[in-house]
């Protein structure tokens, strides 16, 4: 009875540890997938006032709406969109010059890295390519 018992206990006390944690994705984890799966095309100079920034430390991430300008394909300034319409100049203190020759692949820029360790990279979420049709399925047959 007892080793029943012990048995029983064991089962349930392992069972509950082995359950699967689900993981929250982040606001930058979902973009991130979306552009990966899609892919963009490519970002050309100019002035963007429809970009996403994204700040993360850690699993944590906030995602604000912003504008950025690119000359000779490089990120040079980003700003992030105030709630009264104005726009505030994304300004830190950055490691190893991580905000400079800031390149720009499959419409999210390189990660910048301030000396707090905030990663910050700048999305295009108008450049990501449109959804790719998707094959029709033959009907089954038929006993005509």
């Amino acid at each position: 009875m007892k080793n029943l018992l012990l048995a029983t206990s064991l089962f349930f006390t392992l069972t509950s540890f082995s359950q699967d944690k689900t993981i929250e994705l982040n606001c930058y984890n979902k973009w991130a997938a979306k552009f990966e799966d899609r892919g963009a095309e490519d970002v050309k100079d100019g002035v963007y006032e429809d970009v996403i920034i994204t700040n993360r430390q850690g699993a944590k991430a906030v995602c604000n709406n912003g504008k950025a300008e690119v000359i000779k394909g490089k990120l040079t300034k980003f700003y992030i969109l105030l709630s009264d319409g104005t726009y505030e100049e994304v300004k830190r203190t950055w490691k190893n010059a991580s905000n400079e020759n800031v390149t720009i692949i499959n419409g999210i820029s390189k990660s910048m890295i301030s000396v707090h360790n905030e990663l910050i990279n700048v999305l295009w979420p108008s450049k990501i390519k449109p959804k790719k049709a998707k094959p029709t399925t033959a009907p089954d047959p038929t006993d005509d």
